[in-house]
């Protein structure tokens, strides 16, 4: 069976041309436990989405210390401790200044909140809650991050 032309350039050509993806950071933050365990969403500042604080690297730190600098700026996490391998990542199009979407794979790293600050970078740019997984969970956008959310549920099997 030969293939047809559309599978070739679908299947082999296609790829050659696609850009690969730009990297986030994100940061799951989160507090309490067992049925008091709440997930701290943010709006994002364009389009009003319950999103993760998240960002891209920044040269000199660490995946998990961008996560924490960005929970920092975008929501006030301050007191707080993250995982050094993330765990777990979804994909999403960001769309830039230009109005073009890029693809971006967001690296989740789990985040542990003592504490909040009332002043930080982005304080009133964003609305704030903390909400449960499963709530979360319904609130954002992306398939990914909604099943990495649904996991953390207590009721998740």
């Amino acid at each position: 069976m030969k293939p047809s032309l559309n599978s070739v350039l679908r299947d082999f050509v296609a790829p050659m041309f696609r850009r690969p993806k730009k990297l986030q950071v994100a940061a799951l933050c989160t507090r309490g436990v067992g049925d008091e365990k709440r997930v701290l969403l943010i709006t994002s500042r364009g389009t009003g989405r319950w999103i993760l604080p998240k960002g891209w690297p920044i040269r000199g730190l660490a995946s998990w210390q961008a996560a924490l600098q960005e929970a920092w700026e975008e929501a006030g996490v301050k007191d707080a401790t993250a995982s050094t391998d993330p765990i777990g990542s979804y994909a999403y199009d960001k769309t830039m200044g230009s109005g073009l979407p890029i693809p971006v794979e967001a690296l989740v790293y789990a985040v542990s909140v003592k504490g909040l600050e009332t002043e930080f970078p982005e304080a009133g740019q964003r609305e704030l809650r903390w909400v449960t997984p499963t709530e979360a969970a319904n609130l954002v956008d992306e398939p990914e991050l909604k099943s990495i959310l649904n996991v953390m549920a207590p009721d998740a099997s």
